[in-house]
Protein backbone atom coordinates (compact mmCIF):
# COMPACT_ATOMS: atom_id res chain seq x y z
CA UNK A 1 0.00 0.00 0.00
CA UNK A 2 2.96 2.52 -0.10
CA UNK A 3 3.19 2.86 3.42
CA UNK A 4 6.87 4.79 4.49
CA UNK A 5 8.48 2.57 7.02
CA UNK A 6 8.25 4.28 10.26
CA UNK A 7 4.21 4.48 10.33
CA UNK A 8 2.57 3.06 13.19
CA UNK A 9 0.86 -0.11 13.17
CA UNK A 10 -3.13 0.62 12.59
CA UNK A 11 -5.08 -0.32 15.68
CA UNK A 12 -8.27 -2.31 15.48
CA UNK A 13 -10.56 -1.07 13.91
CA UNK A 14 -14.03 -0.37 15.59
CA UNK A 15 -16.72 -0.60 13.18
CA UNK A 16 -19.41 2.49 12.78
CA UNK A 17 -22.41 3.43 11.93
CA UNK A 18 -23.70 5.13 8.55
CA UNK A 19 -25.21 8.17 10.19
CA UNK A 20 -22.08 9.50 11.50
CA UNK A 21 -20.50 11.08 9.01
CA UNK A 22 -20.73 13.28 5.42
CA UNK A 23 -18.94 12.81 2.46
CA UNK A 24 -17.12 16.38 2.81
CA UNK A 25 -18.00 17.14 6.65
CA UNK A 26 -15.75 15.74 9.34
CA UNK A 27 -15.40 12.00 10.29
CA UNK A 28 -13.49 12.73 13.60
CA UNK A 29 -11.71 15.27 15.86
CA UNK A 30 -9.26 14.55 18.37
CA UNK A 31 -8.13 18.24 19.86
CA UNK A 32 -6.11 20.35 16.65
CA UNK A 33 -6.88 16.70 14.36
CA UNK A 34 -9.45 16.14 12.32
CA UNK A 35 -9.82 12.97 9.42
CA UNK A 36 -12.40 13.08 6.74
CA UNK A 37 -12.48 12.94 3.42
CA UNK A 38 -10.74 15.45 0.48
CA UNK A 39 -13.74 17.90 -0.38
CA UNK A 40 -12.05 20.25 -3.07
CA UNK A 41 -9.31 19.95 -5.85
CA UNK A 42 -6.58 21.43 -3.49
CA UNK A 43 -7.23 19.43 -0.28
CA UNK A 44 -6.36 16.48 -3.21
CA UNK A 45 -3.20 18.64 -4.22
CA UNK A 46 -2.46 18.56 -0.67
CA UNK A 47 -2.64 15.04 -0.19
CA UNK A 48 -0.21 14.69 -3.84
CA UNK A 49 2.31 16.84 -2.10
CA UNK A 50 2.50 15.18 0.94
CA UNK A 51 3.15 11.54 -0.93
CA UNK A 52 5.88 13.07 -2.93
CA UNK A 53 7.46 14.13 -0.05
CA UNK A 54 7.57 10.85 1.88
CA UNK A 55 7.71 8.70 -1.46
CA UNK A 56 10.03 10.27 -3.15
CA UNK A 57 11.95 12.57 -1.03
CA UNK A 58 12.14 10.44 1.84
CA UNK A 59 11.97 7.09 0.00
CA UNK A 60 13.49 7.24 -2.97
CA UNK A 61 11.35 6.58 -5.71
CA UNK A 62 11.63 8.03 -8.73
CA UNK A 63 9.99 10.90 -10.05
CA UNK A 64 9.22 11.41 -13.96
CA UNK A 65 10.17 14.88 -15.39
CA UNK A 66 6.49 15.86 -14.90
CA UNK A 67 6.33 14.42 -11.00
CA UNK A 68 9.73 16.18 -10.04
CA UNK A 69 8.59 19.65 -11.93
CA UNK A 70 5.22 19.41 -9.30
CA UNK A 71 6.84 17.99 -6.68
CA UNK A 72 3.06 16.41 -6.58
CA UNK A 73 2.55 12.36 -6.57
CA UNK A 74 0.04 12.38 -9.36
CA UNK A 75 -1.25 8.87 -11.26
CA UNK A 76 -4.29 8.15 -13.39
CA UNK A 77 -6.58 6.86 -10.33
CA UNK A 78 -6.65 9.71 -8.12
CA UNK A 79 -9.44 11.97 -10.43
CA UNK A 80 -11.79 8.88 -9.54
CA UNK A 81 -10.43 7.84 -6.16
CA UNK A 82 -11.66 9.34 -2.13
CA UNK A 83 -8.73 10.44 -0.51
CA UNK A 84 -8.95 10.24 3.58
CA UNK A 85 -6.89 13.16 5.16
CA UNK A 86 -5.74 13.90 8.49
CA UNK A 87 -5.69 17.88 8.38
CA UNK A 88 -4.06 19.61 11.56
CA UNK A 89 -5.86 22.53 12.53
CA UNK A 90 -3.07 24.01 15.09
CA UNK A 91 -2.37 27.09 13.52
CA UNK A 92 -5.65 28.39 14.48
CA UNK A 93 -9.29 29.08 12.31
CA UNK A 94 -7.09 31.96 10.68
CA UNK A 95 -4.14 30.00 9.86
CA UNK A 96 -3.40 27.26 6.99
CA UNK A 97 -4.63 23.99 7.30
CA UNK A 98 -2.35 21.55 7.34
CA UNK A 99 -2.22 18.09 5.76
CA UNK A 100 -0.25 15.70 7.97
CA UNK A 101 -2.11 12.07 6.72
CA UNK A 102 -3.61 10.55 3.74
CA UNK A 103 -4.78 7.09 2.54
CA UNK A 104 -6.43 6.72 -1.03
CA UNK A 105 -9.17 4.49 -0.90
CA UNK A 106 -11.13 2.94 -4.17
CA UNK A 107 -14.66 1.00 -4.09
CA UNK A 108 -15.11 -1.95 -6.40
CA UNK A 109 -18.38 -0.37 -7.79
CA UNK A 110 -15.97 3.03 -9.06
CA UNK A 111 -12.53 0.83 -10.05
CA UNK A 112 -15.12 -0.95 -12.44
CA UNK A 113 -16.46 2.28 -13.97
CA UNK A 114 -13.05 3.46 -14.58
CA UNK A 115 -9.55 1.78 -15.04
CA UNK A 116 -10.01 -1.31 -12.20
CA UNK A 117 -7.92 -1.41 -9.69
CA UNK A 118 -4.49 0.15 -8.78
CA UNK A 119 -3.19 -3.23 -7.22
CA UNK A 120 -3.71 -5.00 -10.94
CA UNK A 121 -1.32 -3.68 -12.53
CA UNK A 122 1.45 -5.75 -10.25
CA UNK A 123 -1.24 -8.92 -9.24
CA UNK A 124 -3.90 -10.97 -10.94
CA UNK A 125 -6.96 -10.18 -8.99
CA UNK A 126 -9.26 -12.72 -10.67
CA UNK A 127 -9.36 -15.16 -7.64
CA UNK A 128 -10.45 -12.57 -5.60
CA UNK A 129 -12.64 -10.66 -8.00
CA UNK A 130 -14.76 -13.90 -8.01
CA UNK A 131 -14.18 -14.87 -4.25
CA UNK A 132 -14.62 -12.18 -2.38
CA UNK A 133 -18.43 -12.30 -2.63
CA UNK A 134 -21.40 -11.51 -4.15
CA UNK A 135 -22.96 -8.26 -3.22
CA UNK A 136 -20.96 -6.75 -1.08
CA UNK A 137 -17.91 -4.53 -2.31
CA UNK A 138 -14.08 -4.65 -2.56
CA UNK A 139 -12.15 -1.43 -1.03
CA UNK A 140 -8.90 -0.80 -2.37
CA UNK A 141 -6.36 0.79 0.53
CA UNK A 142 -3.53 2.59 -1.04
CA UNK A 143 -0.83 5.64 -1.09
CA UNK A 144 -0.75 5.99 2.54
CA UNK A 145 1.51 8.07 4.60
CA UNK A 146 2.35 10.22 7.60
CA UNK A 147 4.48 13.82 7.87
CA UNK A 148 7.54 12.82 9.81
CA UNK A 149 6.43 15.36 12.57
CA UNK A 150 3.30 13.49 13.11
CA UNK A 151 4.06 9.91 13.14
CA UNK A 152 2.21 8.83 15.55
CA UNK A 153 -0.34 6.42 17.23
CA UNK A 154 -2.68 9.00 17.26
CA UNK A 155 -2.42 10.42 13.59
CA UNK A 156 -3.07 6.73 12.82
CA UNK A 157 -5.51 6.00 15.21
CA UNK A 158 -7.51 8.80 13.34
CA UNK A 159 -6.77 7.65 10.05
CA UNK A 160 -7.97 4.19 11.11
CA UNK A 161 -11.37 5.97 12.09
CA UNK A 162 -11.98 7.27 9.29
CA UNK A 163 -11.28 4.01 7.62
CA UNK A 164 -13.52 2.38 9.67
CA UNK A 165 -16.14 4.97 8.86
CA UNK A 166 -15.93 4.62 5.84
CA UNK A 167 -16.63 0.80 5.96
CA UNK A 168 -19.63 1.94 7.30
CA UNK A 169 -20.90 3.83 4.87
CA UNK A 170 -20.55 1.21 1.72
CA UNK A 171 -21.17 -2.71 1.71
CA UNK A 172 -17.79 -3.49 1.81
CA UNK A 173 -16.80 -7.28 2.45
CA UNK A 174 -12.43 -6.85 1.98
CA UNK A 175 -10.24 -4.09 2.34
CA UNK A 176 -7.14 -5.13 0.10
CA UNK A 177 -3.90 -3.52 -1.39
CA UNK A 178 0.44 -3.34 -1.93
CA UNK A 179 2.11 -3.77 1.08
CA UNK A 180 5.60 -2.48 0.77
CA UNK A 181 9.26 -3.52 2.07
CA UNK A 182 11.78 -1.19 1.22
CA UNK A 183 13.94 -1.84 -1.81
CA UNK A 184 14.16 -3.91 -4.51
CA UNK A 185 16.78 -6.70 -3.75
CA UNK A 186 14.79 -9.87 -2.57
CA UNK A 187 17.72 -11.51 -0.61
CA UNK A 188 17.04 -8.50 1.39
CA UNK A 189 13.63 -9.51 2.75
CA UNK A 190 14.00 -13.51 1.55
CA UNK A 191 13.40 -14.46 5.69
CA UNK A 192 10.41 -11.94 5.70
CA UNK A 193 8.92 -13.10 2.43
CA UNK A 194 9.31 -16.52 4.33
CA UNK A 195 7.66 -15.96 7.02
CA UNK A 196 4.48 -14.40 5.21
CA UNK A 197 4.30 -17.14 2.43
CA UNK A 198 4.41 -19.65 5.67
CA UNK A 199 1.79 -18.05 8.02
CA UNK A 200 -0.08 -15.48 6.40
CA UNK A 201 -0.74 -16.78 2.96
CA UNK A 202 -4.24 -16.11 2.14
CA UNK A 203 -7.16 -19.16 0.70
CA UNK A 204 -6.83 -19.83 -2.27
CA UNK A 205 -9.91 -18.25 -3.43
CA UNK A 206 -8.56 -14.75 -2.63
CA UNK A 207 -5.09 -15.40 -3.48
CA UNK A 208 -4.26 -13.08 -5.83
CA UNK A 209 -0.65 -13.56 -7.89
CA UNK A 210 1.94 -11.77 -8.95
CA UNK A 211 2.38 -11.18 -12.01
CA UNK A 212 5.50 -12.74 -13.92
CA UNK A 213 8.44 -10.85 -15.11
CA UNK A 214 8.88 -8.57 -11.96
CA UNK A 215 7.60 -11.41 -9.71
CA UNK A 216 9.51 -13.01 -6.66
CA UNK A 217 9.05 -16.06 -4.91
CA UNK A 218 8.31 -15.85 -1.65
CA UNK A 219 8.90 -19.46 -0.27
CA UNK A 220 12.47 -19.42 -1.16
CA UNK A 221 13.57 -20.57 1.97
CA UNK A 222 11.76 -23.42 3.62
CA UNK A 223 10.70 -23.68 6.67
CA UNK A 224 12.83 -24.35 9.69
CA UNK A 225 15.60 -22.86 8.04
CA UNK A 226 15.09 -19.57 9.46
CA UNK A 227 14.18 -18.01 12.70
CA UNK A 228 10.00 -17.07 12.53
CA UNK A 229 10.47 -14.32 15.12
CA UNK A 230 13.13 -12.24 13.82
CA UNK A 231 11.54 -12.29 10.26
CA UNK A 232 8.92 -11.57 11.98
CA UNK A 233 9.98 -8.39 13.71
CA UNK A 234 11.75 -7.23 10.76
CA UNK A 235 8.61 -6.53 8.37
CA UNK A 236 7.42 -3.04 8.38
CA UNK A 237 5.57 -1.38 10.94
CA UNK A 238 2.23 -1.46 8.75
CA UNK A 239 2.45 -4.86 7.77
CA UNK A 240 2.62 -6.43 11.00
CA UNK A 241 -0.51 -4.20 12.12
CA UNK A 242 -2.66 -5.37 9.05
CA UNK A 243 -1.23 -9.46 10.14
CA UNK A 244 -2.58 -8.51 13.66
CA UNK A 245 -6.01 -7.31 12.86
CA UNK A 246 -6.32 -10.86 10.39
CA UNK A 247 -4.54 -9.33 7.02
CA UNK A 248 -3.72 -12.20 4.67
CA UNK A 249 -0.90 -12.37 2.02
CA UNK A 250 -0.76 -13.65 -1.79
CA UNK A 251 1.11 -15.76 -3.78
CA UNK A 252 4.04 -13.78 -4.67
CA UNK A 253 5.68 -10.76 -4.29
CA UNK A 254 6.59 -8.17 -7.17
CA UNK A 255 9.27 -6.14 -7.60
CA UNK A 256 8.39 -1.66 -7.89
CA UNK A 257 11.16 -0.38 -9.26
CA UNK A 258 9.33 3.18 -9.64
CA UNK A 259 8.68 3.21 -5.92
CA UNK A 260 11.99 1.14 -4.40
CA UNK A 261 10.07 -1.45 -3.05
CA UNK A 262 9.06 -5.15 -3.29
CA UNK A 263 5.46 -5.25 -2.90
CA UNK A 264 3.53 -7.67 -1.33
CA UNK A 265 -0.70 -8.62 -1.50
CA UNK A 266 -2.65 -7.86 1.46
CA UNK A 267 -5.54 -8.66 1.85
CA UNK A 268 -8.29 -8.12 5.07
CA UNK A 269 -11.86 -9.95 5.23
CA UNK A 270 -14.08 -6.99 7.23
CA UNK A 271 -15.86 -9.62 9.08
CA UNK A 272 -12.96 -10.85 10.34
CA UNK A 273 -11.52 -8.02 11.79
CA UNK A 274 -14.35 -7.34 13.46
CA UNK A 275 -14.67 -10.97 14.81
CA UNK A 276 -11.16 -10.92 16.38
CA UNK A 277 -11.80 -7.79 18.44
CA UNK A 278 -15.45 -8.36 19.13
CA UNK A 279 -14.57 -9.27 22.77
CA UNK A 280 -12.36 -6.01 23.50
CA UNK A 281 -13.97 -2.98 21.63
CA UNK A 282 -17.58 -2.26 21.03
CA UNK A 283 -18.06 -3.31 17.14
CA UNK A 284 -21.38 -1.96 15.95
CA UNK A 285 -23.34 -3.34 13.33
CA UNK A 286 -22.66 -1.48 9.89
CA UNK A 287 -26.49 -1.55 8.33
CA UNK A 288 -25.66 -4.85 6.67
CA UNK A 289 -22.12 -3.47 5.33
CA UNK A 290 -18.71 -2.99 7.26
CA UNK A 291 -19.45 -6.35 10.11
CA UNK A 292 -21.27 -8.10 8.11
Amino acid sequence: MHDQAETPSPPPLTLLPPDLAGVASPMHRAGDLEVRLAATPEEVTAAQALRYAIFYDEMGARASEERAAARLDIDAYDPFCDHLLVIDHSAGADGPQRVVGTYRLLLQRVAARHAGFYSADEFDLGPLLTGAGSGQQLLELGRSCVAADHRSAHTINLLWRGIATYLGQHNVSHMFGCGSLHGTDPHEHVRELAYLHHHHLAPPELRARAHDGLRVETDALPQGSYEVRQAARALPPLIKGYLRVGAMIGDGAFIDREFNTIDVFVIMPVERIADRYAGRFEVAGAGGGGAG
